[in-house]
């Protein structure tokens, strides 16, 4: 499954980047996240993995990031690995005026066992969940100015 998720945020460009590009910030704006781990290379770098721990609801849901692409604002790549699913997703931001910046995410989702299911019957939910995180980070972002 793939699909893009498109939003602006009312920022300048070089602060966008600035806020998104700090692991640090991760716990000011994804929600449920509660640890994130380096396992390996420098965190936020190509290369880099590391754990990240969500609670959704009752769920904990421990999943790998792999730092694939660093070449901001242009790119920023990783894959993802949870449970019956793989995520790659490429982050990209670009300057439509001084004050406004475009959030543009691709996404491409593999799935095995139960995951598959899940995927055949709710597809909508994994591009409202991105589009929710999307929001999330712009809500914070416009927030910090």
């Amino acid at each position: 499954m793939k699909y893009t998720v498109e939003l602006n945020i009312n920022l300048p460009l070089d602060r966008v980047i600035e806020l998104f590009d700090s692991t640090d910030n991760m716990y000011k704006w994804m929600e449920g996240l509660q640890s994130f781990e380096p396992l390996e290379g420098t965190p936020g770098e190509v290369g880099a993995k590391s754990k990240l721990v969500f609670i959704s609801g009752k769920r904990e849901i421990e999943m790998i990031e792999t730092i694939t692409v660093k070449n901001l604002p242009d790119e920023f790549s990783g894959t993802y690995e949870a449970k019956g699913v793989y995520n790659i997703i490429k982050n990209e931001f670009v300057s439509k005026s001084d004050n406004v910046t475009r959030y543009i995410s691709e996404q491409e989702f593999q799935f095995t066992g139960f995951m598959k299911l899940m995927a055949v019957f709710m597809p909508g939910t994994f591009k409202k969940q991105t589009l929710q995180h999307m929001k999330a980070f712009r809500s914070f972002a416009e927030g910090q100015g």
